[in-house]
């Protein structure tokens, strides 16, 4: 038997789903291991192994492949836990990190303190030496700058050097030089050049992304090494993936050369999973896990790419699929203010100890206690039997916040349990209403083990009409990039306007990227067959500050002038969905493009053939069970189903609660669910 393996490591726990050449897909979970993401990484291929009923070095001798969502990039980020970043700029123009790109931050807010930048000054060193915007070299490089910052970052003890000079995306040849004599003056310090990594005119996105791509590249290269290292001792020889933060898989070589795209790849294989899940045009994607809720929107069947994503104060610099976080999962802690209001989150009890019902060490009252206590997981199936919960240890921490409101322990439960649902509504209406979206509108694909505890109510609020619990939800991440495909982007600056439009320089640049991007899917193992291109432009109208992307095709790879006026309609469309308002007198401007080369894996779709059979008979509860109901203030007994035991078409009617081993789902009154093809709970809201 070849197995097909993804690992998802989350701030509680650590995913793996596996698939089988028959289409049968299993998902294991293990507690993740902070501080040591690889051992947990083995730790969940053992236990699938023992799943499976055999060794783990048999296991292992029969997968074929392993893709992994990595968190050890974004953990590092968020912790500010990064390496000492010495930072080159051209001479007179040091403060492009302060600056920013100056857009005014809440404009109401006028205490607000200046943000440091992301390299402090004094790791911050100019260069003499000037390239125009045309490639000319106007004044020569000065390498006696160049060896004197090296004698300086070389005192400062720097673990990384990102080179930032201007104009470099059209003409590379002054970063190459001071690449070259820095590594002979500081042999093993990586080094990350801002023309390469993200090639695009904007200074401070550009010079941006490379500081952060630098202040990471140790630490992504030695949880690489390690991870390898580990695969190699348990007896691995298949190929191992990693995601990306564009909806896709790199090979291991490529995320090393460029490691920033490895921030929040995890969270972007969600939608991804979604897109093969439902047929529907709009969908929104909720992952709760235990540290945080992510939210994404796809429109038009389409994941959503923004070039926006913020870390803390700064820009990422690169585009990625617009996933959005905040802490509310299911170890986000509750506690009463100063004020005598409730909170949930951000902060969470993680892996360890856990919540207090894990019997860890944990005493601070999360949303999985809270639950525990209103009787909607049940202590002794959590994850499936295997790992039995502690409701006297639940109601103890819960009491602190009953104790503190002077309500009964239940009722502090189910409002710890609201709250955190108010918390998940506000991250969905942030990107669906305030982007314009009626989340009524919108599909809604549940993901992460804890969504589809809280779900039906967050449904209530927004008015959402349907919304799916797939079989694979506690793992959807992972089953995300099960189904990936290759990904990779490509850029190229070249400005052109449609008022004198380059054709042959725009045709030259697309030739280039195409180029790269078979160059890239060829290293991958990625028949020609199996590959396929998106093109997209950046652009703006004339004296406008900052640019929409535009995606457009071509006939064979290249453009006519025939195709110039579907270019410039295909931009005052996406503008006028962006801003409402469309110029079309206004001359457009194009400043960009891009290639995102698409490679196909084998054994992608092998999911799709194994469909359940038709449900017979009556559908059964295999129990019931007491939750508590805040309406009428008394628990109620529910049926409970086991998702396993149905059937395609069963239809279940709330309330209820629907188990399967990594999850619970709770429908409530006016929610009514039917099993698709796939084992996949579709719920209708009356």
């Amino acid at each position: 038997m070849a197995y097909q393996v993804c690992i998802d490591i989350g701030g509680t726990f650590t995913d793996c789903l596996v698939s089988s050449a028959n289409g049968e897909i299993s998902i294991f979970k293990s507690p993740t291991t902070p501080g040591e993401f690889e051992k947990g990484f083995i730790n969940v291929l053992k236990v699938a192994a023992e799943g499976y009923g055999v060794t783990a070095t048999d296991f292992m001798k029969q997968i074929d492949l392993i893709v992994h969502g990595s968190t050890i990039s974004t953990n590092a980020l968020v912790e500010r836990k990064t390496a000492k970043v010495g930072l080159v700029l051209t001479a007179g123009h040091q403060d492009i990190l302060v600056l920013r790109e100056g857009p005014r931050k809440g404009a109401f807010q006028w205490r607000l303190d200046y943000p440091e930048p992301y390299v402090p000054r004094h790791l911050t060193k100019t260069v003499g030496g000037r390239i125009d915007a045309r490639g000319r070299e106007l004044v020569a490089l000065s390498l006696d700058d160049v060896r004197k910052i090296a004698e300086e970052f070389r005192a400062l003890k720097v673990e990384a050097v990102a080179v930032g000079l201007l104009w470099s995306v059209v003409n590379p040849a002054h970063e190459l030089a001071v690449k070259e004599i820095l590594e002979k003056e500081l042999p093993g310090v990586p080094i990350t050049l801002s023309h390469e990594i993200n090639p695009m005119p904007r200074e401070y996105k550009r010079i941006i992304a490379a500081a952060i791509d630098a202040s990471i590249n140790p630490i992504v290269r030695t949880y690489i090494e390690k991870l390898t290292v580990a695969l190699d001792d348990e007896g691995f020889d298949g190929e191992l993936l990693l995601a990306n933060c564009v909806g896709g898989m790199m090979p291991v070589a490529d995320m090393i050369r460029k490691p920033i795209y490895s921030v929040m790849s995890g969270p972007t294989l969600a939608p991804m999973a979604a897109l093969a899940l439902s047929d529907e045009p709009d969908i929104i994607v909720g992952d709760m896990g235990g540290t945080t809720f992510d939210v994404s929107a796809l429109r038009d069947h389409q994941i959503i790419v923004t070039p926006d994503s913020m870390i803390h104060d700064d820009s990422l610099g690169i585009p990625k699929v617009d996933v959005r976080s905040v802490g509310a999962g299911g170890g986000s802690i509750a506690f009463v203010d100063e004020g005598g209001l409730l909170q949930v989150g951000p902060r969470s009890a993680g892996a360890r100890p856990g919540p207090a019902c894990y019997g860890n060490g944990g005493t601070e009252p999360t949303v999985t206690d809270a639950n525990v206590v209103l009787g909607i997981v049940d202590p002794d199936y959590f994850l499936g039997g295997k790992m039995r919960l502690r409701r006297d240890l639940a109601l103890a921490a819960v009491g602190k916040v009953a104790s503190r409101l002077g309500i009964s322990p239940e009722a502090a439960a189910y409002a710890i349990y609201t709250t955190s649902n108010h918390n998940m509504v506000a991250a969905i209406e942030e990107i669906t209403v305030r982007e314009g979206i009626n989340p009524r509108d919108s599909f809604f694909v549940c993901g992460g083990g804890a969504t589809a505890i809280h779900i039906a109510e967050m449904a209530d609020i927004l008015g959402l009409k349907r919304y799916m619990i797939p079989r694979f939800m506690a793992g959807l991440s992972a089953f995300g990039g099960l189904i990936s495909d290759l990904r990779n982007e490509e850029s190229a600056v070249l400005l052109t306007s449609d008022a004198d439009f380059n054709l042959e320089g725009v045709n030259e640049a697309l030739v280039k990227l195409r180029q790269a991007g078979d160059s890239f899917l060829a290293e991958a193992g990625v028949a020609p067959d199996d590959r396929r291109f998106e093109l997209a432009f950046l652009g703006r109208y004339e004296y406008q500050s900052f640019e929409i992307e535009v995606p457009f095709e071509t006939t064979n790879g290249a453009l006519s002038a025939d195709d110039l006026p579907g270019l410039v309609e295909a931009f005052h469309k996406m503008h006028e969905r962006i801003y409402s308002i469309r110029a079309d007198n206004d001359v457009v401007e194009f400043t960009a493009w891009k290639l995102r080369a698409i490679g196909k894996r084998a054994g992608q779709d092998i999911w799709q053939k194994k469909m359940l059979t038709a449900h017979k008979g009556e559908v059964e509860p295999k129990t019931k069970r007491g939750v508590y109901n805040q309406e009428r203030q008394r628990v109620e007994d529910l049926p409970v189903y086991e998702m396993v035991d149905l059937g395609s078409g069963a239809r279940v009617v709330g309330p209820c609660l629907v188990e399967a081993e990594t999850f619970t789902a709770y429908l409530k009154d006016q929610h009514e669910g039917e099993i698709d093809r796939y084992g996949n709970l579709v719920v209708t809201v009356a």
